[in-house]
């Protein structure tokens, strides 16, 4: 199965970019290669350029706070295992914790890396980067892996809270759907969503045998979704076959 997920909220759309850049970061500076830690820094600063925005420090302290309360209610309810609901309480004030004492924006205090900020104006410049550029970089790349690792994950350090504290809201928010089997006619599906819920997040799973690529657009009223398939000469053309997957609204 091939999982698409699509945001139905701003908010959401930027916490999963700044999962899937955490992912690959940690993927690239887990090797040891100095390719691969080259774009390790390259990731990191994307994942600067998506948390410099001013309040989302702010919302994922807020969405944190908002889960604890919703799971504190489930307390007393003999449905709900209370050594799991502790567990994932704990998790929550401990992200809580460890982002509100972090002062300023996620990775504030790599900007003060004189070092750092000189690889980062020239990283986005077409090999401006090499050699001749910026000579302390390309030594860098010369030290040993296991150096460079440690340099890595001391900066890395410094996005963690973040990384951490949204990586668990989207694994509450995600646990939250419950998938479903649905059908595509004619390659096209179109669901109204309840009213007096506020959806999130909309996940789709097709089998990848069917080689299909989902178009998925969406808001708070209503979720569609047009089924498309690549030919040999890689254009994108809509399937007009009915079409089985799965499908969960998350909230």
């Amino acid at each position: 199965m091939i999982l698409y997920e699509y945001p139905l909220h701003e908010r959401i759309r930027t916490y999963l970019r700044l999962e899937h850049l955490s992912i690959r970061l940690h993927q690239l500076a887990s090797r040891i290669d100095d390719l691969d830690h080259h774009f390790a820094l390259a990731t990191l600063f994307e994942i600067m350029d998506v948390a410099a925005r001013a309040d989302l420090k702010s919302d994922v302290l807020k969405d944190l706070d908002k889960q604890r309360h919703i799971l504190d209610g489930y307390r007393g309810n003999p449905a709900i295992a209370e050594s799991v609901l502790d567990q994932v309480v704990g998790e929550l004030d401990a992200c809580f914790e460890a982002l509100n004492h972090q002062a300023g924006k996620a990775g504030q205090s790599l900007t003060e890396n004189d070092w750092l900020m000189s690889i980062r104006s020239r990283i986005c410049i077409p090999g401006g980067t090499c050699e001749f550029d910026l000579p302390s970089y390309y030594a860098w790349q010369h030290k040993t892996g296991v150096s460079r690792q440690a340099d890595l994950n001391q900066w890395i350090g410094t996005l963690s809270p973040l990384a951490d504290a949204v990586h668990l809201l989207l694994k509450l928010l995600r646990d939250s759907g419950t998938p479903q089997k649905v059908m595509a006619v004619g390659g096209q599906f179109q669901q109204n969503l309840p009213s007096g819920r506020t959806f999130l997040l909309v996940r789709l799973a097709l089998e990848v045998s069917q080689q299909l690529i989902p178009e998925i657009s969406g808001n708070r009223l209503m979720v569609s979704v047009r089924l498309m398939r690549q030919g040999d000469d890689h254009r994108i053309q809509a399937v007009n076959e009915d079409v089985a997957f799965e499908l969960a609204l998350c909230s």
